[in-house]
């Protein structure tokens, strides 16, 4: 936490105390109903909240204890309470005693022992109540005075004890009513006192009262004073408005002599010859006097030091001036009001050795200044600039924060209370350490229903519920400028600022739009500036400028202002989607809407807009909250769940649930000088700050993390009321009376930073805004994912370069060095042609080591190459990459290097595919325990590949030839295969190994596999074998019999139902193939043992690829599945398997659910980013033009969508740092020549090949349509394929066993 401001000090005489204990300095003040405990200038201890109703009027600390009490009007409390008797109900003033004795003053004065209960040990009755009651340090004397009372009454104690409590009591008559009087503090509570008092007066004079003799009838005596008129002669002529008031503190001996004696060791200690005003207050300090310090409203300051304090014999020289200084700027407020107009100042120096001298002052219109300065600079007689340094400002509200609403820029902010009073403040200067500064205060007899700034806080307007208003806040007190009444139906729900054009302009424009939906629109007209500048009387007016109708008020349940962010630029006169959000709305049903607007001045009106609408689906949210720069946040009608959307796409970025006791509250946006953006969560003692991540595709990875985690909950006991930004970075959190400014600096060895394996090992703190930029800025050329994405895209000869040009970096880097994140290849390589490219990269990346560059430079990855690479990887610490990530690109150049070794006999996709699934077998090797399998777009690459054949070999291999179905779905081998004989002849091997993968060879492991293969008398000759088990002989009798009987059917579906209610489902299945039901053996495969792969691998084996049970699964099951889950991958995949390939282009651009008809609801994770793979994109571009249906499906998309599409997923690229290929993306995309409409006859239709751009460019004719009589009546040519499967032998299949 940077700083706090605690809450505005009550305007009391006890407001504010200070005491040492336990070797810490204590600060207390009293705030409203508030206890605030402070051990420095930024350090808040507690808050303890007391009665709601009732406003504190006291506090004190006993110093040997540590007990604090606190009082209102109608009881005082510490550990305990005790309510206070009717006739004493008033101002009451508290003071500690000896022994834990608490002297309590109002129309009497009660003296209670609190060490043990409450006892009541002494009560005097008063003609009139007490004003101030003060204990000396050694409890023997009491002085108390009252309301404009010029007499002070000294109480002597006479006894001491629980039973037998007396004093007696002696009168310190004064001129003038007392103002303020103050005990000296002893150096040691132990030490035997000599009595001496301090009392300040109305005709300004400072009395000194002390025992100078002891047998006289008073117990104190004058003997000395001090005129504050007199000590202060300004050197300039006073003017008739300048206030003539002086104020008078004073610097107890212990703390002056502490001060200088450590000031001459600093001096000592830094070398210093010659310093003389040091050398004055060294003098000065040898007799340890007492100082008493008079200042004035201009900065004037004369210090005066008493020695011999109650010496009989007083000197003339007891009493001489320490120093007259200027300059001593102490803040005080011009033209207070009269309750307002008062200051009390505290002085104490801490016990450290670096502890300066402290000075509070207690302003009573609401601040308590914490200054410190060093003796030797603050009385100084030559001339300084700056004095005192204040460190802090306490002040705030007396009441409970409720809202806190920020400029534009978030320079300035407003904070009110239920009470309708209100606080503007400003962001503080960094080089003061003060973080907000208060500017003004507003008070107001309207209930402010909401509130907006103008001009960084120097004008606010509220807005009232028929009613607004603008107030000058450039004053400390803000006055009413002007208002406009309205009357409109509905209830006013917000306050919005409008953006001028004119950025000179002297006119601003703020909206609000009711929950009639109707919008209405003010014009307030400011002063010109020079009217400011003189200070003149504010001619202001505030005038209705339209009212329009909105429409779209179906179920509305909210519109509110979005949260300004990014940077500030004026308004566009162009109403379009590209313009900033100005609000967002959202109804019952889920549906957000963002909207923006446009002043025409020459017509009066304003033209609104809604530039983006999303579907939620989630009904009755309870909070939203939109950016500028489109973000929104919802939160559910539990208040417990989070979802963040991106307008642009409508998609899902973020869900998050919390614990039931966790409601959400709040939602503050703000972002980085670069728009990236962080949202604040508040909950009622806590904000969790997340941030935007990049998107990651390959890994799954959340596109928002937590970042920070603040939590209040041991500083007060008050629920939090409302948060937001500053500009610079900065949270302002309000919970009860009190402000918390939470610093930008992130500590980066917290766990939740920690756990993002980020490069920020070399900070120990980051600002949030470069935390951010880690986490989703830009990535370096050979960041692991951009390599990924680069071989996704088809950018292999790039990415070659980019492994090269490391590993030629690497061998000269050491720990320290900057490492380019372009290796010298420039943005253009990324979106030229791959051939010009090669040559080009080659010759300048030769050039540019031509230092110390080898002959036999590489031009290719080999796995020599990557393994060098991979050590020095191993080695050093690469600057932009964390260790995690360095260990992914160590796995990435290991599998291009493999890729590499292929690379002449397989086409784009097999690469795609090996190099995936190459790093998937890695990662399982390091992580044996992760199970994961290769998802549907690796599967798709593979699907589209003419090199099925090279990598159904390099996958067995990886598996050495001992493949399991567990391996191959992994793999998704029997998604991908296209060729039926090939997928049964490795459907068989699959079957084999899963024979033998144990040492008991149990048939039952393999049944499945070879009755969907139809060759049951395999099956048969290998329970023959199976002696050792005890089904053996039941199992060989049953598999005898024909199946193509009804009677053998129903006895092989009822042992299936039978294995079904043992759970023995894989068996079941095997059964279910036994008796020719396909369909409940796939559905026991896709519900029972929920392997979908397993499902249509047995459809596709038992049946082929045009079987009527497969084209169900997939319609009714696949399909669904990836409406539900929003995978635009398996969709592709199902519509070309059902040769639907028009489908399957359209699919790659629109959501599943927009395609398929589903009775079940899309979920929230079918609008997930992760459904928009940016690799989509070059399925499409691949697959568009590949057939004439493909072309037919492209055609059906219309340009604005493929335009869309387009502009989505280079988006999507620049979310996930790869700026340079969401250029290429823009900069090369080819969009197909739109159909000319003709006149066709219902023969002809028009060729979809006119679309292609390319002449070249082939296009497979695989259009259904009717044969010609010619066609019909031609035989096919050779052996028609049979129908069914023919059982080979079982000996000859036997011998593939070994048996």
């Amino acid at each position: 936490m940077r700083t706090v401001l605690p809450g505005k000090p009550q305007a009391k005489l006890q407001a504010v105390c200070s005491a040492l204990w336990d070797g810490q300095r204590l600060v207390t003040y009293i705030s409203g109903n508030a206890l605030v405990i402070l051990n420095g200038p930024y350090s808040l201890i507690q808050t303890i909240y007391d009665d709601p109703l009732l406003a504190l009027e006291a506090v004190v600390i006993d110093e040997a204890t540590g007990k604090i009490a606190i009082c209102s009007s109608e009881e005082w409390s510490f550990q305990s309470s005790l309510e206070v008797a009717s006739h004493d109900k008033g101002t009451l003033t508290l003071s500690w005693g000896s022994e834990e004795e608490l002297l309590i003053g109002s129309t009497s004065l009660k003296l209670y022992q609190t060490a043990e209960g409450d006892a009541l040990i002494w009560n005097r009755s008063l003609p009139k109540p007490v004003k101030i009651a003060s204990f000396s340090y050694d409890a023997s004397l009491i002085a108390s005075t009252g309301h404009h009372d010029r007499l002070i009454k000294i109480w002597r104690r006479q006894s001491f004890g629980l039973d037998d409590t007396r004093f007696d009591f002696t009168y310190l008559p004064h001129p003038t009513a007392v103002t303020g009087i103050h005990w000296r503090r002893p150096h040691d509570r132990q030490q035997t006192l000599d009595y001496v008092l301090f009392s300040i007066c109305a005709d300004s004079k400072v009395r000194i009262w002390a025992v100078t003799d002891p047998h006289g009838l008073q117990t104190l005596q004058l003997w000395a004073e001090i005129d504050m008129q007199e000590a202060i002669q300004p050197r300039q002529i006073e003017t008739p408005y300048q206030s003539s008031k002086r104020y008078a503190f004073t610097i107890d001996s212990k703390d002056f002599t502490f001060a200088i004696e450590r000031a001459v060791q600093a001096a000592s200690s830094d070398g210093q010859q010659e310093y003389h005003a040091l050398e004055h207050l060294l003098e000065v300090a040898k007799t340890g006097p007492e100082v008493c310090v008079v200042v004035d409203r201009r900065g004037n300051m004369s210090a005066w030091g008493l020695e011999n304090v109650g010496c009989k014999a007083r000197k003339s020289t007891d009493k001489f001036n320490i120093a007259h200084v200027e300059d001593v700027k102490l803040s005080f407020l011009r033209d207070a009001q009269a309750e307002q107009d008062n200051t009390q100042f505290l002085t104490f120096c801490g016990q450290q050795t670096d502890s300066p001298f402290t000075l509070l002052v207690h302003h009573f219109d609401g601040r308590i200044m914490w200054y410190e300065s060093k003796l030797e600079e603050l009385f100084d007689p030559s001339p300084r600039q700056q004095r005192l340094q204040a460190k802090a400002v306490w002040t705030g509200h007396d009441g409970p924060v409720k809202k806190i609403v920020r400029s534009g820029s978030g320079k300035a902010l407003i904070s009110r209370t239920n009470d309708n009073e209100g606080l503007i403040w400003k962001q503080g200067n960094d080089k003061s350490g003060m973080a907000l500064a208060r500017t003004s205060s507003l008070s107001c007899p309207e209930h402010i229903h909401r509130s907006c700034l103008l001009q960084e806080g120097d004008f606010v307007i509220t807005l009232h519920h028929h009613s607004i208003s603008l107030w000058d806040a450039r004053t400390p007190v803000a006055r009413l400028a002007a208002s406009c009444a309205f009357k409109d139906e509905g209830k006013p729900l917000c306050l919005i600022p409008l953006l001028n054009s004119d950025p000179n302009s002297l006119s601003y424009y703020v909206a609000t739009i009711t929950s009639m939906m109707k919008a209405i629109v003010w014009k307030i007209d400011l002063p010109p500036n020079f009217q400011r500048r003189l200070n003149q009387d504010l001619i202001a007016i505030v005038e209705l400028f339209c009212a329009s109708d909105l429409g779209m008020q179906d179920d509305l349940s909210f519109v509110l202002p979005v949260d300004p962010a990014g940077s500030i630029s004026p308004a566009s006169d162009l109403l379009d989607t590209f313009a900033k959000d100005l609000a967002i709305s959202y109804t019952d049903s889920g549906v957000l809407r963002a909207w923006t607007a446009t002043l025409d001045l020459e017509k009066g009106s304003v033209n609104w807009l809604v530039t983006s609408t999303t579907e939620t689906g989630i009904n009755n949210p309870s909070m939203a909250s939109g950016s500028s720069i489109r973000k929104i946040a919802v939160v559910d009608s539990a208040k417990t769940g989070l979802t963040i959307w991106d307008p642009w796409s409508g998609q899902l970025e973020f869900e998050a649930k919390y614990g039931e006791s966790d409601f959400i509250q709040d939602l503050d946006w703000s972002s980085t000088p670069d728009q990236q953006s962080v949202l604040a969560v508040g909950f009622p003692y806590k904000v969790v700050i997340l941030a935007q991540m990049r998107y990651d595709y390959l890994n799954a990875g959340p596109a928002w993390v937590p970042i920070r985690e603040i939590h209040i909950k041991k500083l007060t006991s008050h629920p939090i009321g409302d948060s937001t930004w500053l500009g610079d970075g900065n949270l302002i959190i309000g919970a009860g009376n009190q402000l918390y400014v939470y610093d930008k600096a992130v500590d980066t060895s917290n766990d939740k930073i920690m756990d993002l394996s980020i490069p920020v090992h070399q900070h120990q703190s980051l600002s949030i805004f470069d935390l951010v930029t880690y986490l989703n800025g830009p990535l370096p050329v050979f960041h692991p994912q951009f390599l990924a994405q680069c071989i996704l895209a088809g950018k292999l000869v790039q990415v070659q370069q980019i492994i090269i040009g490391l590993y030629k970096a690497l061998k000269f880097f050491a720990a320290g060095d900057d490492l380019d994140s372009f290796l010298t290849m420039r943005p253009c390589h990324f979106y030229t042609e791959q051939e010009e490219f090669s040559y080009a990269a080659k010759k300048e990346m030769r050039s540019s080591y031509a230092e110390y560059v080898d002959d036999d430079e590489p031009e290719t990855v080999t796995e020599e190459l990557a393994a060098s690479l991979n050590e020095n990887l191993a080695k050093l610490a690469i600057p932009q990459l964390s260790s995690h990530e360095q260990f992914y690109l160590a796995d990435i150049i290991e599998c291009v290097a493999t890729a590499e070794k292929q690379r002449r006999s397989m086409d784009e996709n097999a690469m795609r595919y090996l190099i995936v699934f190459r790093q998937h077998m890695i990662r399982k090797s390091q992580a044996p325990a992760a199970r994961v399998s290769i998802t549907w777009r690796e599967i798709i690459w593979a699907y589209h590949s003419g090199s099925q054949d090279i990598l159904v070999d390099l996958v067995s291999r990886q598996f050495h030839g001992r493949m399991l179905w567990e391996h191959a779905r992994e793999s998704g081998m029997f998604m991908w295969m296209t060729d039926l004989t090939a997928l049964r002849a490795q459907f068989e091997v699959i079957a084999r190994n899963q024979y033998t993968k144990t040492d008991e060879k149990n048939p039952i492991d393999c049944s499945l596999y070879y009755l969907a293969l139809k060759k049951k008398s395999v099956l048969v000759g290998l329970w023959r074998m199976a002696a050792w088990n005890r089904e053996q002989s039941g199992t060989q009798k049953l598999l005898r019999n024909d199946f193509s009987e009804a009677r053998w059917k129903t006895a092989a579906l009822k042992n299936a139902y039978a294995l079904l209610g043992k759970r023995r489902f894989e068996y079941a299945a095997a059964f279910f193939l036994l008796a020719g039901n396909l369909q409940d053996a796939i559905n026991v495969c896709a519900n029972q043992l929920n392997d979908l792969q397993l499902a249509i691998a047995v459809a596709r084996v038992y049946d082929g690829d045009d079987s009527l049970v497969l084209r169900s699964l997939l319609e009714e099951k696949v399909l669904q599945q990836a409406a539900f889950e929003g995978n635009r991958w398996l969709a592709t995949w199902a519509f070309w398997m059902l040769g639907q390939r028009d489908m399957a282009v359209r699919v790659m651009i629109s959501p599943v659910y927009t395609l398929i008809d589903s009775p079940q609801a899309p979920t929230l994770q079918s609008k997930s980013y992760l459904s928009s793979d940016p690799a989509l994109v070059v399925l499409y571009k691949q697959l568009r033009g590949k057939t004439l249906q493909t072309l037919k499906g492209a055609s059906k998309i219309s340009p604005r969508a493929e335009w869309e599409f387009v502009i989505q997923n280079a988006r999507l690229y620049d979310r996930m740092g790869c700026d340079v290929l969401a250029l290429d993306l823009v900069r090369n995309w080819e969009f197909l020549r739109q159909p000319v409409e003709t006149i066709m006859n219902a023969t002809h239709h028009p060729d979809p090949r006119n679309m292609l751009r390319r002449k070249s460019s082939l296009a497979i004719d695989d259009m259904p349509g009717p044969r010609s009589s010619t066609e019909q009546n031609m035989k096919p040519m050779g052996k028609p394929a049979p129908t069914v499967f023919e059982e080979p032998s079982t000996n000859s299949l036997l011998d593939n066993f070994g048996f």
